[in-house]
């Protein structure tokens, strides 16, 4: 048994076979983008970064999910059946009625089970929550928002355009709707220790998640992040991939052990890093190594919470 609840194998169990996200990029903005609450969006952000190939917005839905099948049935052979992952910006910022156009293709494809729709807090109206409870009666339905902190000072600090009560908020309003709700966490933005985090998870157990997602932060050419690192490096917490490594293992001891685990770390491709503490080695590498570390001290998730 894993020393931890995979999203893998929280998956497995609701479909009963292996299942696959393809990343969808249907050409949203951000709120903090296009000027309703902000410019320029967050300040360590660029889609590019982290977008297969196959993923852009110069092509139809369909498209993307047709060529995402065959890359993932070439890479991941054992794959049986895809989740449509609408993942780059903020893919609940639109219209109802717009929304419902530009997720269609998806609930219409045959090898497709369900879709999961990255996006923010204050991008989720009552009305589209509605919807997506209407339509997980008939497939599977994951909205994973994008929280980041839940210190109010980091987030005016990156440019969230969103305070943290927003996030509580709205995954409030999720449970109510019984909706999947997934959540995505960074740790070492700028102003913030590991003695923050380790707090951090008494409130984030709290929180109405079925999943969570961890990144390290990464600093990401031509992002204000970068500008920032350059003036200030010693705001920022310098992690190793060794340091995090320890780090993570003594969150998630303390972390709710209901919350499917669907990343412990992030992964960028190297010509987009600014900086790179931890040179070219890949995320199942670095997932191996967690789960070692986790075996060598006889720990597991939730163990001291």
């Amino acid at each position: 048994m894993k020393p931890y609840y995979s999203y893998k194998d929280f998956l497995t169990n609701q479909f009963g076979a292996r299942i696959q996200k393809l990343a969808i990029d249907a050409g949203f903005t951000c709120p903090n983008r296009d000027g309703n609450v902000g410019l320029n969006g967050c300040s360590y952000c660029d889609n590019r970064a982290f977008k297969p190939s196959y993923c852009t917005n110069l092509k139809p839905v369909k498209q993307q999910l047709e060529e995402g099948i065959i890359f993932h049935k070439n890479r991941y052979r054992r794959a049986d059946a895809y989740l449509a992952y609408f993942q780059a910006f903020s893919n609940s910022y639109a219209s109802l009625d717009e929304l419902i156009q530009i997720y269609q293709p998806a609930i219409e494809h045959a090898e497709i089970k369900g879709i999961v729709i990255g996006t923010r807090p204050d991008c989720l109206e009552e009305k589209k929550l509605d919807y997506f409870a209407e339509l997980a009666q008939k497939m599977f339905v994951s909205i994973e928002i994008g929280i980041e902190s839940i210190h109010d000072e980091t987030l005016r600090r990156i440019n969230r355009g969103h305070n943290f009560q927003c996030a509580v908020d709205c995954l409030k309003k999720m449970k109510e709707r019984n909706l999947h709700a997934g959540a995505h966490f960074i740790f070492g933005l700028p102003g913030e220790i590991p003695e923050m985090w380790i707090e951090d998870v008494k409130t984030i157990n709290n929180l109405n998640l079925s999943s969570i997602k961890f990144h390290q932060l990464q600093i990401i050419k031509g992002t204000a992040m970068e500008c920032e690192y350059e003036e200030n490096p010693t705001h920022f917490f310098p992690f190793t991939m060794e340091s995090y490594i320890e780090f993570i293992i003594d969150f998630v001891e303390r972390l709710n052990p209901c919350f499917a685990i669907e990343r412990f770390a992030g992964e960028v491709p190297l010509r987009y890093l600014a900086v790179n503490n931890w040179g070219t080695i890949r995320y199942d590498v670095v997932l191996q190594r967690i789960i070692k570390e986790f075996i060598k001290r006889d720990t597991w998730q939730g163990k001291y919470m």
